[in-house]
């Protein structure tokens, strides 16, 4: 699996967890530094990667459209991208599992646990 973090986390955090999620990018290195939610959507539609996002925008797009692409919304406000990393790396395996459930459209990541979104 990879992920396709949006702008607002730091581009350091894709090869921070590079070891966990190979392949994974960063919006700016893709192009899409600026662009809309939409232009991002289809972009990790078509090549496979699963959003990582700080807001509620992508976990909405998985209500209304479903998946793919799947989201991973991190619900945990301002933290430093080391929080965040912790965060990827503590529910690793979670992330793993929900990327390989084709029920589960979004994963919501909070300090206290995760939770999967059932989107029919």
């Amino acid at each position: 699996m990879k992920l396709l973090l949006d702008e607002n986390l730091s581009p350091k955090l894709a090869r921070a967890v590079s070891d966990l999620f190979p392949d994974s990018l960063h919006v700016e290195e893709c192009g899409l530094g600026g662009a809309s939610d939409e232009d991002i959507w289809e972009f990790a539609k078509a090549g496979g990667f699963v959003i990582q996002s700080k807001n509620s925008d992508f976990y909405e797009r998985t209500t209304l459209y479903g998946s793919p692409p799947k989201a991973i919304w991190l619900h945990i406000g301002n933290s430093t991208t080391a929080d965040i990393e912790r965060l990827i790396r503590r529910f690793a395996d979670t992330v793993d599992a929900f990327s390989a459930n084709p029920e589960h459209t979004c994963l919501i990541l909070t300090r206290a646990g995760a939770r999967p979104a059932v989107n029919r």
